[in-house]
Formats: C-alpha cells, structure tokens, sequence
C-alpha cells in the first residue's frame, strides 16, 4: 500500500518546510518526499503548510518551535527498516523513508501511525499476510537487514549462547526508552542470572563496528563468560544459534521476532507489546496480541516509503527486496576486489564496471600464487585453474551478439565449475536442486517473469526478422550450433555436428516438418559450423529471431542450445541429445548421457528461478548499477545496449577467425 499525504484545499502538493540542511543536501531523501507529494521549501510555513523534521535528531528543535509558533503539522521522517547496504554516515543514500505525522515508531511518548496500524488495522487480508510471510523469507534467505554489508559466509559462534544486543551511545531510540549506561548493563546482568551458565554474546552495532560511534559496551565488559562480538557477521545465523536475545530497544529485537525468538525487551520499540516479547515495563495502551505475519505486514508492507531507484518511483516491498537482493549479491561478491585472467581486451571496461564499483578488478595475465583476493577467469580459458570464479555470458544476453563485441547486461558466476560442462558439478546445478520446491512468493515471481519473456519476446541476443510462414505439419526446430563450441566438447556425447543432429532429428521423425535455424554467430559468419541443410530440412530459416519461431513449433530437438531452453518457457516440448544445463531435470526427452547427480524433480518454474533470477548477475545500463532480472528485461525490450560501430564489426570478424583456430573464444 502506497500512501499518499493528504492535499490541500486547493488539490496541491502540500508544502514542507524544512530547517535542517540534510533534506537539501540529500538528493534521495528529497526524492522520496517529492514522490510521496511533498513540496520541499525554505521559509515560513502558513496554516495549510506543514513542517518537517528528522525523528529526533538535534536539529529537529528547530522544525518543533516554528511548527508550534505557527500551529501547524509535523512530518517526522526516520530510514525505514531495510535502508541500505552502509550505514546513512557512509553517505550512501536510503531506499525508503518512514514519514508520519503522528510520532516516531521508536518514542513510546506519542503513538506513531504505526502503532496505530498495529492496533487498529484489521491485518486480516489472505493476500497481505500471505505477502508478509513469503517477504520473512525472502529476507532471511538473502540475509537482509537494515544494513546489508555483511559476508553471510562469516560463521556463527558455536549455538547455545544468549544474544545481548548492543546500541550507539545517544541513538534517539534510546534516550526515546530511558536508555542509558546503567540500563544496559542491567540488562547484562538480568541475561546471566536468567541464563546461569550459558554463553553471553554482546553483539555490537554496525555502527560501532565500523568505527562511526560508540555503544554502551566495550572489551571492558568481557569476562571469561562474557564476549565481544563486533564482526560483519548476518544477524540471521546468529539469532538462529541463540538460545535467547535481550534487547533495549534495537531492530534486530524485530528481527529476533521474525527468527522466532521471543525477545526480552528493556525499552519500548515499535515491536513491543504486541505479544511477541517479553516487556520489562509494558505500555499499558498496547494490549493488542499479533502473530509475526501481522507485525510484519504493518512494519514493512503499509507504513513505509519505499524507493525503486531504475525507475525512480515509490514502490512495494517486493520490489525494493528485488533491489537489495542485487545490489547486496554483487557487493558480497565484489567488496574485496577481483584479479581476473582470461579476458579479452575489449571486455575488460564492461568487466570493470560490473564487477570493480565495490573494490578494485585487476587484471593479470595468470593466477596470482598466494592472494587474499578472489580471482576470476572466463570460463573457456580456465582451464585447470584451482579455487577461481568463473565467468560467462547470461542467458539473457543483450541486444547482438557477443562475437560482434556487444557488452552483455548479464553474466553468470560459478564458484563450483560453469553450467555447460556437464562433466563437473556447478552452482547452477545446486541452485536447481534448491529450487526443486518453490515458496508461493518465488514461484509467482517465476510466472511473472516468464510471462513477460513471452509477452516480449526475449531470448538471448534479441535480433533477427520475424518468422516466415512455416509448412503446415508437425514442426520441429532443430538450433544448429557452433561445432567446436564448449558446450558441444564437453557435453554432446555421439551426435556432435549440426548435420548429425538434423540426420538423427530427420530419423527419428520421418514425417515431421524440420525446420533448421542456424546458429547467429555462424549466420554472421564469426564462426564455422555452417552446413548445406537442404536435404535433412524442409525448411532452413536465417536471419530469424528464435523467439518468434518458437511460437510456431510443436517440438524442439537439440544438442546443448540454450535455445532448448528458451522452448521450456513456452511450453514447447525438448528432446536433447546432448547434457545441457536444463536436461536431466524431468523436463526434457534426453537422448544423451546426462549426469545421474541431477535427481532433483524441480517443476519449470522452479528451474526459471535457478536459471534466470538466482546464477547470473545482471547491469542496469542506465543506471550502471546491478540489478535485478526484471531490470534487465526490461532493457533488452526497449533496446537499451551499447552501439557498436565499424571498427567493432573489424575487430569482431578478426577475433572469430583466431577464434576458429585457437578455440579460445566462445
């Protein structure tokens, strides 16, 4: 639910002013006030007007006593909940803004309008708390939090411990609960004498942690009982091995609840009293029992802001959870930087923009021996490297081929080995095997994004005419490929050549209607593989977008071509005779070798969130930042790409030539 502020007599924007210079010099905040329907000015506010203030801040006075002098109406703007990857003094920029006219969610003094949703909303809707419990999830799964700059690989202590939850020294969600030294440590005290001989972990603020500002404890606090957790650690798999968590008045006590703690509470947050804590001093106005679904959909669903940043608009939670989960992936991946081997001169801009925004990409020649850097190698040139990333195009490439040197808007990453090479496992093949049972929120994300690849018309390279008409009958379209591709080397088995393919395709069905594609890069003459079809196929078809044929065929048969793929979210059935990424799930007729570790039965939409939304990462190229799959799509359907040129059309006719010979390019 989006809100919108109310207008004035006159149906205009009503009319902020502001006196603290942070919603000036904050173009994002004043973006989002701009999108909500306020009007930012400097000045004196008159009786309509209304006077904006950051929660408790120390310039907030100011707001207060002219909106008290002038008798008017105080917007309290706070972050939301899920904020940013850094903390706001890193200077990096909000993804959402709590704005209420009626208090702060963290000063028990007032109500705010969210406790009031939370005591008057019904929060009954099916389809509201079916949101919120999937959106739970989801945040979890992808270790969000309201900074989200943490590694999820950095291990938990050992489970069994009690979870203390430190604060900054002067947070107005503090001094807002009576907080101060002697209650914390009050808290510390009443967390081992309720726990006698557990583990006391003080978990430090992030904050604190990055050396912004102090909190209430230090190494002073530390005994051969207690102990000092100040690592970039997820806040998940740490309440996950917690046996118990105390809380003044943080938000990980909210998260807490969302883990299925009952949190004891010294303070009075948004999230207590509400029957899902245990209150040290209960707010005797808060006696309203809630499950977590309800709290959630209240907290994250109907109060906040929420931005999109590719459109810049107001947006719901999902979209905004869309967001974080790309830009939290790549800086996970990228903050400690790349050295990176096997790349072509003419990628290595591209490369740097996707992958160095968050540390810094060198590239080398060959692996370095010993670096505390991670290293990554395209993956046809890795040969037998040890412990690297490799690296490929996506499935969703862009708008021309990348034989022709256009930049592509994904690319995937595989730590384990790469998704054509069916001899080694990969992480595409474990993210499907993950994703053989779907949450309804994943698999209605799935179905989206399929029905919008259809709708329009997407594949991998995106060009070519539309289909011819086609001879009536049972068709078939057999892809040709690029024959001495990797894909065909390491996963076609007894049929390996396009001719080969078409002859068992041609046996196999005397009677159909075979229509032969070529392969584009072959059709562009940047590689070999091109065959004389005429007698095999009734029809031969270049120059032709394979989406458009995909339309009109009843059956694809192929060796590894993606193509085959591309036939599954139409609904068109697939015969392979070759091991590509997506047979061997139960989804396809496979006539090759396929590996037996791929036991996982996914449904289609199931190997749709594998394939096309968890193993590649995708680059907005309006905003030069990662994003989403649904970014991406977007793009490629309105033509957003790279131009190329002439000397671009030389380069890449050079490059497939050496190509043909040396097999180094793919």
């Amino acid at each position: 639910m989006l809100h919108e502020p109310e207008n004035t007599a006159g149906g205009e924007r009503p009319r902020l002013f502001v006196y603290n210079g942070g919603f000036l010099t904050q173009r994002r905040v004043r973006r989002i006030l701009s999108l909500a329907g306020y009007d930012i000015r400097l000045g004196l506010p008159k009786s309509d007007d209304l006077v904006g203030v950051w929660g408790n801040s120390p310039t907030s006075h100011r707001g207060l006593i002219v909106a008290q002098k002038r008798n008017v109406p105080v917007l309290r703007v706070e972050d939301a909940f899920l904020r940013s990857l850094h903390p706001g003094r890193s200077g990096e920029a909000p993804l959402g803004l709590l704005l209420d006219r009626s208090g702060l969610h963290f000063d028990p003094n007032k109500p705010s309008e969210l406790e009031t949703l939370l005591a008057t909303h019904p929060l009954d809707d099916t389809a509201l708390l079916d949101r919120a419990r999937g959106a739970i999830e989801r945040i979890r799964e992808l270790h969000l939090s309201k900074y989200s700059a943490f590694d999820p690989k950095i291990a938990a202590p050992d489970p069994g411990y009690v979870l203390v939850i430190d604060q900054t020294q002067g947070d107005a969600a503090v001094t807002a609960s009576n907080g101060d030294y002697a209650r914390f440590r009050e808290m510390l005290v009443i967390a081992q004498e309720e726990n006698p001989g557990a583990r006391i972990i003080i978990k430090s603020h992030p904050e604190t942690s990055a050396g912004h500002r102090k909190g209430y404890f230090s190494d002073q606090d530390a005994n051969d009982r207690v102990s000092i957790l100040d690592s970039n650690i997820s806040p998940w798999p740490l309440l996950e091995g917690a046996i118990g968590v105390y809380t003044l008045s943080s938000q990980m006590g909210f998260e807490a609840i969302l883990a299925g703690h009952k949190p004891r509470v010294f303070g009075h947050p948004f999230y207590a009293g509400w029957g899902l804590t245990q209150d040290d001093s209960p707010l005797p106005r808060r006696h309203r029992n809630l499950t977590r679904a309800q709290l959630f959909a209240a907290a994250m669903i109907l109060y906040p802001r929420w931005y999109d940043p590719y459109h810049d608009q107001l947006c719901e939670l999902e979209t905004l959870l869309d967001t974080l989960e790309a830009q939290t992936r790549a800086w996970r991946q990228d903050h400690k930087g790349w050295t990176a081997s096997g790349m072509r001169v003419w990628k290595r801009r591209h490369l740097q923009r996707m992958f160095g925004q968050h540390g810094k990409m060198r590239f080398v020649t060959e692996q370095p021996d010993r670096t505390e850097t991670p290293h990554m190698v395209w993956s046809s040139r890795a040969g037998e490297t040890l412990n690297a990333t490799r690296v490929e195009d996506g499935f969703l490439r862009s708008r021309g081929l990348g034989a022709e040197l256009v930049p592509p808007l994904s690319l995937v990453t595989d730590d384990i080995g790469i998704y054509y090479d069916p001899t080694h496992p990969s992480r595409l093949e474990e993210w499907i095997t993950t994703r053989q049972t779907l949450r309804p929120d994943q698999r209605l994300r799935a179905e989206r994004l399929v029905a919008r690849l259809q709708a329009d018309g997407l594949s991998k390279y995106n060009i070519g005419r539309s289909a011819p008409d086609l001879p009536t009958g049972h068709r078939i379209l057999v892809p040709g490929q690029v024959e001495d591709d990797a894909s065909i080397r390491l996963g076609a088995s007894g049929v390996r050549t396009n001719l080969d393919l078409l002859r068992a395709a041609r046996e196999a069905n005397p009677d159909a209607v075979l229509i032969y594609k070529p392969h584009p890069d072959v059709e562009a003459e940047l590689r070999d593989g091109s065959i004389d079809a005429g007698d095999l196929a009734n029809i031969v078809v270049d120059g032709t977008d394979p989406a458009t044929l995909l339309m009109q065929v009843d059956e694809v048969w192929t060796m590894t071509s993606l193509l085959g793929f591309e036939a599954l979210l139409r609904g068109v059935q697939v015969t392979t005779l070759g091991a590509p990424f997506y047979a061997g799930w139960g989804l396809t007729t496979d006539l090759g070798a396929v590996p037996a570790r791929r036991g996982a039965r996914p449904s289609l939409m199931g190997l749709v969130h594998a394939t096309l939304i968890d193993y590649p990462r995708y680059f907005d190229p309006v905003t030069g930042r990662a994003c989403p799959v649904e970014i991406a799509i977007e793009r490629l359907a309105q033509g957003t790409s790279a131009p190329t040129g002439p000397v671009i059309r030389i380069l890449s006719k050079l490059q497939g030539a050496l190509a043909t010979h040396t097999r180094w390019w793919r």
